[in-house]
């Protein structure tokens, strides 16, 4: 096995959705660095692959950078590293983000062995388009920051997905209903590969209130169908911001129709200040 860093996908519930060459690597490496140790341990255990004195390290968000210069002199010394993701495939909403590009800094190998992710595995299951989509990862926890969040990615012509808690799903959900749409089409991924998976389909709305009447437990992506982009003209424009001037601020009346027409928040925030003044005048 040559020199360099190895990045081995793991799986996201059935221990049996691992890959031969993951577990070929896994079997082979100098050196194992892991997200979750124990997680690890456990899965090689399962799969029948002895460390046979090998130094099994761990690498997550508290780490050191002491850590990753060992890991790098290690491959410097001529050594294979194997580095494992808790859950899915690494460098995607992972610690090792940091290990690889100093490994790339230092033009050092980085090897990638995909397997399992969760972002596709929701993707598969939850019957929206996929030719485009976007991963926002984590929401911000607080409403407000969501909010903006949610708005900022409003007009990616594709779908989105996003990790969530179990704990602020349906507040997250209700946010998006609120920022995105009601109607639109949306998907909740539960514990995907596992005993109890569930895929829950709806609109936003419909979403908000089934998970607020439950308690939701587990891994769980939420899944956005992309929105309705059509062309606008300047009447249409005025129109509805007219309408919204009515009870907002120009800046929340700017936010609110860019998410719902899907166009640059810059360009109706501009056109919601002039038609403010306008009015104004008018009167």
């Amino acid at each position: 096995m040559s020199p360099g860093l190895y990045l081995v996908a793991t799986p996201i519930g059935a221990a049996h959705d691992i890959t031969l060459r993951a577990l070929d690597l896994l079997g082979a490496a100098d050196v194992i660095a892991a997200e979750d140790t124990r997680s690890l341990r456990k899965l090689l255990d399962i799969h029948g692959i002895p460390l046979d004195g090998r130094p099994v390290v761990a690498y997550h968000d508290h780490s050191k950078s002491a850590v990753r210069e060992r890991l790098l002199q290690d491959i410097s010394a001529g050594k294979s590293v194997v580095y494992a993701s808790e859950a899915g495939t690494p460098m995607v909403a992972d610690p090792g983000y940091d290990l690889a590009r100093e490994v790339i800094a230092a033009d050092l190998p980085l090897v990638s062995a995909p397997g399992p992710s969760a972002v596709i595995a929701a993707l598969t299951v939850s019957g929206l388009p996929t030719d485009r989509f976007f991963f926002a990862g984590f929401l911000p926890n607080a409403s407000g920051k969501r909010k903006t969040a949610l708005r900022e990615v409003a007009p990616v012509p594709g779908t989105l997905v996003f990790y969530e808690s179990p704990k602020r799903v349906a507040a997250m959900l209700r946010d998006a209903s609120e920022v995105l749409g009601a109607s639109r089409r949306a998907v909740v991924c539960r514990e995907l590969t596992k005993k109890f998976e569930e895929v829950l389909r709806g609109s936003l709305q419909e979403l908000a209130d089934t998970c607020a009447e439950r308690t939701m437990k587990g891994e769980i992506v939420v899944l956005v169908d992309r929105g309705d982009l059509p062309n606008v003209d300047e009447a249409d424009l005025d129109s509805v911001l007219r309408d919204v001037l009515r009870e907002k601020t120009v800046r929340d009346a700017a936010d609110d129709v860019a998410a719902k027409l899907g166009l640059k928040r810059r360009q109706v925030y501009q056109r919601a200040l002039q038609l403010a003044d306008d009015d104004m005048y008018d009167k």
